[in-house]
């Protein structure tokens, strides 16, 4: 069995440019810098390979500094945990300020550990570092490595330093961002375990949680991990950074995606710089997965802006599952009460009349592993090829009874169709005419091809040709 890959925890004063350092030795863009102290809450993790050997850098949150942010405490908690289990540590400084008390007090905590302790004296391009460096000598770690975070200078001589520092390990599957993952207990709930290796898996499916501020992505996330992998509140905004994890569930390997609230447009330009990056890793985040897991509160219903965040998701042509959270708090004893929910919902989003809706409560586990399980489904039939020859016999049945119609009334014939592509499923219908089929036939053309093939929960391109003659 391989043992776990070695972890590396970043710290540091605020703003010494430990979450550029992260991204620049992840090779990633997961953690949002800005000139703000504390932008950085979650802890975040990415798999390093250097020289043949993997380990996993972590980003910790801002334990360290004067913070106002109202969930500090939470951080330093979270923070804290990250440190028990580091086997190594960086502490970044900053070269251009020189040696602060604040430093000082970090290397004692450090020091207090036992752990190795490599120091990065970060921004030493900068004119205003020249002989700085070796003032972080008196914090009593050798050597001190000089680097640009921001350029990527001494990065390798960094990495180097690190490794000398690590056991030798082997890494099968270095977390990085991955929450470890096993095989689901008696009551089929997945739960958090390392892939050590032994368990075959198929192709991984990238999975986003989106949703408005508060409807419970994070306790989502949580749940389905069975560890407190990412900060909860009540705060909107909690969750700044797009956090990875991965889980292994029937022998799939997932990988989600936590992200940030998204408010309307407006509120968002209101809500300061780091809200604004927040969204937009979001919606990137929207744009890199199969399968999207919109979460909506069922004590509200669905809003405006959960139909616009589905209508990014439907855009982007990703698989969709409507995750109605909280419903411990809504159910009742009337048996129509879902079904008047889901018709709502459907109403609000007619678009997404292919998405599946799903009752569950985060905070409790009520049906969460179903999420898992809708997943699975929406990425397998994603990428499903209907063969030529079965797609026209098809049609022909369909066009037979049901003859297709164009805006302009013109007298369209389909002479074959073929699926040009998957995830999302896209077909091109060649016609005797140049012409578009009528909205009406073109829904009803892909509702056939969801009901006959089994397409679920994912949009359905088409395209409509005239035959070259």
């Amino acid at each position: 069995m391989a043992r776990k890959s070695a972890t590396v925890v970043l710290v540091g004063r605020p703003n010494v440019g430990k979450s550029t350092l992260f991204n620049r030795m992840t090779g990633s863009r997961r953690a949002i810098v800005t000139p703000v102290p504390g932008t950085t809450r979650d802890t975040l993790y990415r798999p390093v390979t250097w020289r043949g050997r993997s380990f996993e850098l972590t980003d910790t949150g801002g334990l360290y500094g004067a913070s106002e942010d109202p969930l500090h405490e939470l951080v330093v908690r979270q923070g804290q945990r990250t440190i028990a289990a580091a086997d190594a540590f960086v502490m970044v400084v900053d070269g251009r300020e020189g040696l602060v008390p604040g430093d000082i007090s970090i290397a004692k905590d450090l020091r207090s550990t036992g752990k190795p302790v490599v120091v990065a004296a970060n921004k030493t391009d900068d004119k205003r570092a020249r002989g700085t460096a070796l003032e972080f000598y008196q914090l009593g770690f050798e050597p001190i490595v000089e680097i640009s975070a921001e350029h990527g200078n001494g990065i390798g001589d960094l990495l180097d330093e690190i490794l000398a520092r690590l056991p030798a390990r082997t890494s099968t599957a270095p977390r990085g961002a991955d929450s470890e993952a096993v095989e689901p207990d008696g009551n089929d709930a997945p739960r958090a375990g390392r892939d050590d290796g032994r368990t075959a898996v198929k192709l991984e499916t990238a999975v986003a949680i989106v949703g408005r501020p508060n409807v419970g992505k994070s306790s989502l996330l949580n749940k389905l991990l069975h560890e407190e992998r990412v900060l909860v509140s009540d705060l909107p905004g909690t969750t700044r950074d797009p956090i990875d994890a991965v889980v292994v569930w029937h022998r799939r390997r997932f990988r989600i995606v936590d992200t940030a609230g998204m408010r309307r447009p407006g509120r968002v330009r209101g809500g300061g710089q780091v809200e604004l990056v927040s969204v937009a890793g979001a919606r990137k985040s929207i744009v890199e997965a199969d399968v999207v897991a919109l979460v909506i509160d069922a004590e509200e219903g669905a809003t405006d802006q959960d139909a616009a965040i589905a209508g990014e998701a439907d855009r982007a042509g990703r698989g969709v599952v409507i995750v109605a959270n909280k419903w411990d708090l809504v159910k009742s004893d009337d048996p129509l009460f879902a079904k008047r929910f889901d018709e709502e919902v459907r109403r609000k989003m007619k678009f997404l009349d292919y998405a599946l809706i799903l009752h569950i409560s985060a905070l409790t586990g009520e049906r969460a592993p179903k999420v898992l399980d809708a997943i699975d489904k929406i990425a397998e039939t994603r990428r499903k090829r209907i063969p030529t020859p079965t797609l026209n016999r098809f049609l022909a049945d369909v066009t037979a009874a049901n003859p297709p119609t164009s805006p302009g009334r013109r007298h369209v014939r389909i002479l074959y169709a073929a699926q040009v592509g998957v995830a999302p499923p896209a077909f091109v219908f060649f016609t005797n005419v140049a012409t578009t089929f009528h909205f009406s036939y073109e829904r009803f053309l892909v509702n056939r091809l969801r009901e006959q093939f089994g397409f679920l929960g994912t949009p359905i391109r088409v395209q409509v040709r005239r035959r070259a003659t």
